[in-house]
């Protein structure tokens, strides 16, 4: 088998290996009641409401304020 004929940099070698190592943005949906982006499949933090129902109660925020 061909071997290189000479060693590759550490900056390339570490080059190749970041080229995987990307960083996504969160795949956000719009919640159904209070229209504000949280994540799919789980309950809003915002309003408390998960698939039309309330399932969380969620304080004000002057009261989480205090």
């Amino acid at each position: 088998m061909p071997n290189p004929k000479r060693k590759h940099s550490k900056s390339r070698r570490d080059k190749r290996r970041s080229a995987n190592s990307k960083l996504y943005l969160a795949n956000l949906s719009v919640c159904s009641q209070c229209k504000k982006p949280r994540l799919p499949h789980r309950v809003c933090p915002h309003c408390g409401y998960y698939n039309g129902k309330p399932v969380l109660v969620v304080e004000a925020e002057a009261e989480r304020k205090k």
